[in-house]
């Protein structure tokens, strides 16, 4: 029988990770994650919420529900069950509900940036897989195709001597608008913001499709990439596995070349 699958669950605020894939960051949550099957986590800064055990949810921060929508995720944790069976669907597309207001807030009119860049809102996946880890030792989540697809390209070019690393996965729209906001904090302008990073809501790595890859020994989202041997591998064996580059030099969207940033796309 195959290995059942290990997710994280994604609602609009909360999201489930397998307990044993998350670091106890004191005593108490410790004791907690020994015993849990997963942990409630809070997308905005990726605090523990809740621990389920088979016996009921733990509190790890109290009054954790104040100011989310608990909810949704209590009943995807209820449904958790059936969706580590082995036959897994693809993951329908969360809501994107209250973003634009979110980022007027932070001084960027969506519409506006959207006419620009010819971007879209990139809606978040309902669940993601595991697909690793990535070069710093942290869990790396894609869509269910795109995780198979990556592990299978990261095995054909060990084949071929070339190892491939990932550098992050998917992100939330709350990790991307945290980033934004500490930046304004510290008195940066919007279009210095969107010189170097995408718009909260519009980044493909929302999608779960979309990964930075690096090679060892290489900085990770550096030009340089480009003249390493896995770069010269990607141009001649990524599309064979799905995978395409999303902003080569001169791309239509005004985003910097990026030759470490790579997407998957499923077959028609």
């Amino acid at each position: 029988m195959r290995a059942l699958p290990r997710l994280l669950i994604n609602t609009a605020d909360i999201e489930l990770w397998p307990a044993d894939l998350l670091r106890a960051r004191d005593s108490h949550d410790q004791r907690a994650l020994a015993l849990a099957r997963w942990v409630l986590r809070r997308k905005s800064d990726g605090r523990y919420l809740a621990a389920a055990l088979d016996q009921g949810l733990v509190e790890l921060l109290p009054r954790w529900q104040a100011g989310l929508a608990a909810d949704a995720a209590l009943r995807a944790l209820a449904s958790a069950p059936v969706l580590r069976g082995e036959r897994l669907p693809r993951a329908h597309a969360l809501p994107v509900h209250g973003l634009e207001a979110r980022l007027a807030g932070l001084g960027l009119d969506a519409d506006a940036y959207a006419g620009r860049t010819g971007l879209a809102l990139v809606a978040e996946p309902a669940w993601l897989a595991f697909a690793g880890h990535d070069r710093h030792a942290r869990p790396l989540w894609l869509e269910r195709d795109a995780a198979l697809a990556w592990q299978r390209m990261q095995a054909a070019a060990r084949d071929d001597d070339i190892w491939l690393e990932s550098v992050s996965g998917y992100r939330s729209h709350a990790y991307q608008l945290g980033i934004f906001a500490r930046k304004r904090a510290r008195g940066l302008h919007v279009q210095d913001i969107l010189a170097v990073n995408a718009a909260p809501g519009f980044s493909e790595h929302h999608s779960g499709q979309a990964l930075d890859i690096s090679a060892p020994g290489e900085p990770s989202a550096e030009e340089s990439f480009e003249h390493t041997t896995a770069f010269a591998w990607l141009q001649e064996h990524a599309a064979t596995h799905g995978f395409a580059m999303s902003y080569p030099r001169d791309n239509p969207h005004g985003i910097v070349y990026e030759p470490w940033h790579w997407r998957y796309r499923a077959a028609a």
